[in-house]
């Protein structure tokens, strides 16, 4: 016979913790919520714990409708306090792990979430990993904590799993949509995490081992990073010979097979692509590996900011105005279409570096109201309007992020001088002079 918490999740009668009530958290509390869980989410932001209680989300892929009839229903609770976490069957761990200053895994957040838990937990519980970590991560930093924090045994009186995350904001793919891998290391484990998350979404892929787990999310990101580095060193290669990378690529993917189109860009962004693959580099090492198509596509990606600034300066070069001092006006700063999400977003690194050769910056996104303080960013700069005459007082417009919001005729036709790094503006530009890729 099964183990009772097994039958609790096939009869949704067990309620689901969340920690980490962010761009995973949150769409994962309203995926187990819609399927009749009771969910119970967990974050230190008291601000985000209040709205959530209101019924009001702060994150496009949950509709504020939707949330509002969960926490009226009761199915959907937030809060600070973490010794309620004694009244849950599940938790699933949503936090970041980002990088720190010299590049190294930060498992920070995920250390102190275990410390704040693991007091508090009831025998048989499961603790799910979802954010994105290095192979190892769960059985050999989280289950310890847990372990010495609970007093309980991992599969013993503690289960144990890892099943990363696969947001893909700003597209149809929904969580509840969206296949779940799911790994553990002992067999009542692996049967929990299975019947917990097919009550949620569509398919649950089970693996052998937490580690698989792990490296499954690190190799869908790393094989994105790598395909992505090439196509940008394409794009420049291509550039100097005279060539528009992006005809090139539509015609390449008219192939009905072996060839699957990426797009260049002026970076990298969001939560995964840009760390994940320097987390399993960094793991490598202690196995003495060294991961050169990684290391090489770091480099590609992470030069490509450098590579825009180097565009527009020529660009602003062919009207005889320098950087320094020109009035420059950013396109998008999410780091991708059609999102709100501005994490490790290049447009960034990008006001960074324009900053630092004296351009006055400002910044358009019909999803990002205003960019204030981050990790790694104090930009405190709201979006400014876009109309005729603001696209004319501009020495410079960047395209950084090609929002399907945004009029980009309007942009061609009122710009003085546009710099596109996305090819938003292909329809639209005709032979237009002013008007340059990179």
């Amino acid at each position: 016979m099964s183990n009772p918490i097994v039958q609790r999740f096939k009869s949704r009668d067990a309620t689901i913790g969340v920690v980490g009530l962010g761009y995973v958290g949150l769409p994962l509390c309203a995926a187990f919520g819609k399927a009749g869980f009771r969910v119970l989410g967990f974050d230190v932001d008291p601000q985000k714990v209040e709205r959530i209680n209101r019924g009001e989300s702060y994150i496009d892929a949950v509709p504020g409708e939707d949330l509002a009839q969960l926490v009226e229903a009761k199915q959907v609770e937030a809060t600070c306090d973490f010794s309620r976490a004694a009244e849950v069957q599940a938790v699933a761990i949503c936090v970041p792990t980002p990088l720190t200053k010299n590049m190294d895994p930060d498992t920070s957040y995920m250390e102190r979430t275990a410390e704040s838990i693991g007091p508090h937990l009831q025998p048989g519980t499961l603790v799910v990993l979802e954010s994105t970590t290095y192979p190892g991560t769960t059985d050999g930093l989280l289950g310890p904590i847990l372990e010495r924090t609970s007093g309980l045994k991992v599969g013993e009186t503690l289960y144990l799993a890892y099943s990363p995350e696969r947001e893909n904001p700003g597209t149809k793919w929904t969580t509840h949509a969206i296949p779940k891998v799911a790994g553990a290391d002992d067999p009542i484990s692996r049967e929990a995490v299975q019947a917990l998350y097919t009550g949620a979404v569509a398919d649950v892929i089970p693996v052998s081992s937490a580690r698989v787990a792990e490296s499954a999310k690190l190799l869908e990101n790393i094989y994105r990073c790598v395909n992505i580095a090439l196509v940008n060193e394409l794009k420049v290669c291509f550039a100097r010979m005279g060539v528009d990378i992006f005809e090139v690529i539509d015609a390449a993917r008219t192939k009905p097979f072996g060839f699957t189109p990426f797009w260049p860009g002026p970076g990298l962004g969001g939560h995964c692509i840009p760390i994940d693959p320097v987390y399993l580099s960094w793991k490598a090492k202690e196995f003495g590996v060294r991961t050169k198509f990684i290391d090489l596509a770091q480099e590609v990606n992470t030069a490509m900011p450098e590579y825009v600034l180097e565009r527009c300066m020529d660009a602003l070069n062919t009207q005889q105005k320098a950087l320094n001092g020109a009035k420059v006006l950013f396109l998008g700063v999410a780091y991708k279409k059609d999102v709100d999400d501005v994490r490790e977003s290049p447009a960034l690194v990008l006001w960074d570096l324009f900053s630092a050769k004296g351009a006055q910056l400002d910044f358009h996104d019909p999803h990002v109201a205003r960019l204030g303080r981050g990790r790694h960013y104090d930009i405190n700069r709201d979006s400014v309007t876009l109309s005729d005459e603001a696209l004319k007082s501009y020495d410079l417009v960047v395209i950084v992020t090609d929002h399907s919001s945004i009029d980009w005729k309007q942009v061609v036709d009122q710009a003085p001088l546009v710099v596109d790094t996305r090819n938003a503006t292909r329809e639209v530009r005709g032979d237009a002079t002013h008007v340059f890729l990179a």
